[in-house]
């Protein structure tokens, strides 16, 4: 069974359901510029030492480069990125993990969006802290710290 090019019709989501359910993996494809590409590798190979690479690949075909905001593109099993989230890989990998995530929401049925991005967010939370604990360089570890310091700390409005 082959995913669906897109994702529109109940037909279409009906097959894209089907195939991540018989383990059918993307191969993953980068849009953007040389320096987007190379940043975006820097953020693919710490998805592998956290052994997140595969979930990407089962719910996301393509990241591209984009002027615009960031974004889960779900029909299109897209996510856009803009140059300013692949600068940090720490918190570039953080993003692609939360949208990846609300693409698994998407295709099973669950809220995934407003509200239900919360649940995504807590399992890019739970990336931060499975990255930490790796043996990666302390300047990595430092972005981790802070990210997850700035994603889990109250804040007083």
């Amino acid at each position: 069974m082959e995913f669906p090019r897109r994702i529109y019709t109940l037909k279409e989501f009906m097959q894209a359901r089907e195939c991540v359910e018989k383990g059918y993996k993307h191969r993953l494809n980068v849009f953007g510029s040389k320096g987007f590409k190379e940043k975006v590798k820097r953020i693919k190979s710490l998805l592998h030492i956290t052994d997140y690479y595969d979930f990407l690949r089962t719910y996301i075909r393509c990241i591209k480069e984009i002027k615009g905001i960031g974004q889960l593109r779900e029909t299109e099993a897209t996510i856009w990125l803009n140059r300013y989230l692949v600068e940090n890989p720490v918190e570039g990998a953080r993003f692609i993990v939360q949208k990846a995530h609300q693409m698994k929401d998407y295709l099973d049925g669950k809220q995934y969006y407003d509200k239900g991005e919360m649940a995504a967010v807590k399992k890019s939370i739970e990336f931060l802290k499975v990255l930490e604990s790796k043996r990666i360089s302390k300047d990595l570890k430092q972005q981790c710290t802070d990210s997850l310091k700035q994603w889990t700390e109250e804040r007083i409005l």
